[in-house]
């Protein structure tokens, strides 16, 4: 499906990649990966044809369609969100409003037209494509109540979300996408990996969560090593065998110049001797022959996230009392009230839209609470990391050098540039502009200026986003060092497991508080939820659940109406599926008359007027009728 050829990309004199040839094949979903910097994004652009090789050629199936997901692509905030989702399958969309304008009988409109128009979306599958971008909006985590919204009612993170749909609503024959579980929730993750692990095309992803890779992945392209390096299996898979391939090219170099080392010995020994010179001029032979392999340098490097707090706190840290927050008639948090001591590590993890990024903005004054007090312990010095790095770089003209030392003005330059060394900022990325920077670059530049303010109290909100595995990795030792108090929110289920040494778990209902490791908190709670089979379980559960039901739930009564329910699942399932079929029938046959040659000529406008309101009523039951079915199919899985 798509194949490079010698490819190879370079700035200036800096090479990224060349020589790279590869093959890569339908049915296979690619994992790109390797250092912030590499290359993976410019590869990607190169084979989307944003960007041109330095040498090589990108071939690709003929007439083969490609999706790509653009994190700095934009959409229009006015436009209805649903609207936005079935552009993304351009051909039909265009054959649709087209088909509109027709029967509004628009200044324009051609009437001889509507038999190609009906064929056409016979051939791009258009009558359901309302359906589909329903259907992946709802995956994606966006309730079909706010579908018919402008896109300016969600935030950014949502906004990203719609970005996504767009592309695989298209249904493309090649998947580019560039780290799409940015700002998605473990249910929607979830999702997207069952979308993918259905999807018959070829899709070639970057990203640095590795549970995600290790779940979709059937090979990793690593850009390391000037080159682009293929293996076949999850990441894994992948880490264990480059590793493996490493060691064993170290040891390789190792023997081959102990071997050398060994016979120059005995040159340098015995050469003088005339007794020893045949065997010293053999040696010699012998050292010419021996092929030094060299171990070319990884650009995958490891920042140094030393956080040093300028004074202890007191021992209580942060009291959060009866706190409460509403946006307009949504509500979310209700009576929060928590006490963080000193040295805990607190992950405060529960579904998106239950108000833990919020949280964490009252606790910083960056929100106002309805409700409520915050209060800070003696002592206490607070840094802060955004999920939106916008909020901390207000400034993009200002250089990086100009943004950490503006937190400690009193140092010197030399102290600054230091700093900035130690979280990967080079003598030549010190000074440039700070809209210039990667994700990755600014995320490791907020954590500089932390560092240099030496807080004693760290508010983390989703610090692993745009961070690559060995940023994740450090950051993870950086703050088990810190002998002050962190308080983080995440999605990322091995962060928290190797950092927390406490659980703070927002739900619907409340606040659940366990003191204890996250494995301890499984093993105690039993609900994994930052796993995704049991948050997609917990999902159903909480669907069912929503029914009205009598407050006792454990009388007899209500277990005997559970039961009765239980047992009717089933029937009621195949009723609902039968009317499924039957309502498509209906709609294939109307379908049918659009398609037939002369229907045109010989239908009235009222019939077609008539035919097109059946048809649009079909799609609209067989859409309540599916939903219908899903929640059937939550409850069963449940119960």
């Amino acid at each position: 499906m798509i194949a490079l050829s010698k490819l190879s990309k370079s700035y200036g004199g800096r090479t990224l990649f060349e020589d790279v040839s590869l093959q890569l094949n339908v049915r296979s979903r690619y994992g790109l990966v390797g250092a912030n910097g590499a290359g993976k994004s410019t590869l990607m652009r190169v084979i989307a044809g944003d960007e041109a090789a330095t040498d090589g050629v990108v071939s690709m199936a003929k007439h083969a369609r490609v999706g790509v997901l653009r994190q700095d692509h934009f959409l229009d905030d006015g436009e209805m969100i649903l609207r936005l989702a079935m552009m993304g399958d351009s051909a039909a969309w265009q054959l649709l409003e087209e088909r509109a304008l027709i029967l509004d009988g628009g200044a324009n409109a051609d009437p001889m037209r509507l038999a190609d128009i009906e064929h056409g979306l016979l051939n791009f599958d258009g009558y359901t494509l309302e359906a589909r971008a329903t259907h992946i909006l709802e995956g994606l985590g966006i309730p079909i109540g706010s579908h018919r919204s402008p896109l300016s009612s969600l935030s950014g993170g949502f906004k990203l979300r719609v970005l996504l749909a767009q592309v695989l609503v298209a249904g493309p024959d090649i998947l580019l996408l560039d780290e799409p579980t940015n700002h998605l929730d473990i249910i929607s993750i979830r999702w997207l990996e069952k979308f993918l692990a259905g999807y018959n095309g070829v899709a070639l992803v970057i990203s640095h969560d590795r549970r995600f890779l290790n779940n979709i992945a059937t090979h990793i392209l690593d850009v390391d090593y000037g080159t682009v390096t293929q293996y076949t299996g999850n990441y894994a898979a992948f880490a264990i065998e480059k590793k493996l391939a490493r060691e064993q090219k170290s040891a390789r170099i190792a023997n081959a110049e102990k071997a050398i080392a060994h016979k120059r010995e005995f040159v340098e020994r015995f050469g003088a001797k005339a007794t020893k010179a045949k065997q010293a001029q053999s040696r010699l032979k012998q050292i010419e022959k021996i092929e030094v392999e060299e171990l070319d340098a990884t650009s995958r490097r490891s920042p140094l996230f030393r956080f040093q707090a300028l004074r202890p706190s007191g021992r209580d840290v942060l009291d959060i009392a009866s706190v409460a927050k509403a946006y307009g008639a949504k509500q979310v948090l209700r009576d929060v009230s928590l006490t963080i001591r000193r040295g805990e590590k607190v992950a405060i993890i529960g579904a998106n839209g239950l108000g833990k990024s919020t949280l964490l903005k009252i606790v910083m004054g960056r929100a106002e609470q309805d409700a409520g007090t915050i209060k800070f312990g003696h002592e206490v010095r607070a840094g802060y990391f955004a999920q939106d790095h916008h909020e901390l770089l207000p400034n993009l003209e200002a250089t990086p050098l100009d943004y950490v030392w503006d937190a400690c003005p009193s140092e010197g330059t030399t102290y600054v540039r230091g700093q900035l060394g130690r979280v990967l900022f080079s003598e030549d990325d010190i000074n440039k502009s700070i809209s210039s920077l990667s994700g990755g670059e600014a995320a490791r530049l907020i954590f500089g200026r932390i560092i240099v303010e030496k807080p004693n109290l760290l508010i983390l909100d989703e610090p692993t986003n745009h961070l690559d595995i060995e940023a994740i990795e450090a950051l993870v030792e950086g703050l088990r060092a810190f002998d002050g108090t962190v308080v983080f929110v995440s999605h990322d289920r091995w962060f928290v497991s190797e950092l927390a040494t406490r659980i703070i778990e927002i739900t619907a209902t409340g606040l659940r508080d366990f003191a204890g490791t996250y494995a301890e908190f499984l093993e105690r709670c039993g609900d994994d939820h930052l796993d995704a089979d049991a948050a997609l379980k917990a999902a159903g559960a909480a669907a069912t659940s929503a029914s009205p039901a009598p407050t006792d739930t454990s009388g007899w009564e209500e277990q005997k109406r559970r039961r009765n329910r239980a047992a009717g699942l089933p029937a009621r399932r195949d009723k609902v599926l039968a009317a499924v079929e039957k309502a498509e029938t209906e709609r294939e046959a109307i379908h049918k008359r659009f398609a037939e040659p002369d229907f045109y000529e010989r239908t009235s406008p009222d019939e077609m007027k008539r035919l097109d309101e059946t048809d649009k009523s079909l799609g609209a039951q067989i859409d309540a009728l599916m939903a219908e079915w899903e929640s059937i199919e939550a409850e069963l899985a449940v119960s």
